[in-house]
This record gives structure tokens, C-alpha cells and sequence, in this order.
């Protein structure tokens, strides 16, 4: 019987353990980014949600001054009608 498998020696253990190792460096590195991503845009939305509280909270003041002005002309009409 004979042995037709490579022979391997340290040298290709070696060189296969440096592209393993720059493999996983390279995908560190895009987890790197990506999680840099995502937390960017978390923020993002979390931002935006604030964003929108103030400009309800701001809608709504504008609306009850509005409603003050309409009473009060309704007042000053109901009083010109007299």
C-alpha cells in the first residue's frame, strides 16, 4: 500500500496558522465597523424619538394657544353681538 497523502511539515503549519490568524483579524476588524454601525444608528433612533417627544410637546402648546385666541374672539364677537 502505498502513501499518496502530502507530507506536512512545520513550515506549512505554520504558514497556515498566519492566514488563519489574519483571517481572524480581518473579520475583528468588520465586527469592529458593523458594531460601530449599529451602535451609530441605535443612537440615531434613540434621537429620534426624543426629537419627536419635543415636537408633540410642541405641537400641543401651539394648539392650546390657539384654542386661548379662538375663545377670545368668540368672546369679543359674542360681545359685539349685544
Amino acid at each position: 500500500m502505498s502513501d499518496d497523502r502530502p507530507t506536512i511539515d512545520l513550515t506549512y503549519i505554520g504558514r497556515a496558522l498566519d492566514r488563519l490568524t489574519q483571517e481572524i483579524a480581518t473579520m475583528r476588524e468588520q465586527m469592529t465597523v458593523q458594531t460601530a454601525s449599529i451602535i451609530r444608528l441605535d443612537n440615531t433612533v434613540s434621537g429620534q424619538g426624543a426629537e419627536l417627544r419635543a415636537l408633540i410637546s410642541l405641537t400641543n402648546r401651539m394648539l392650546d394657544r390657539l384654542r386661548r385666541v379662538e375663545e377670545r374672539v368668540d368672546a369679543l364677537e359674542d360681545r359685539a353681538k349685544q
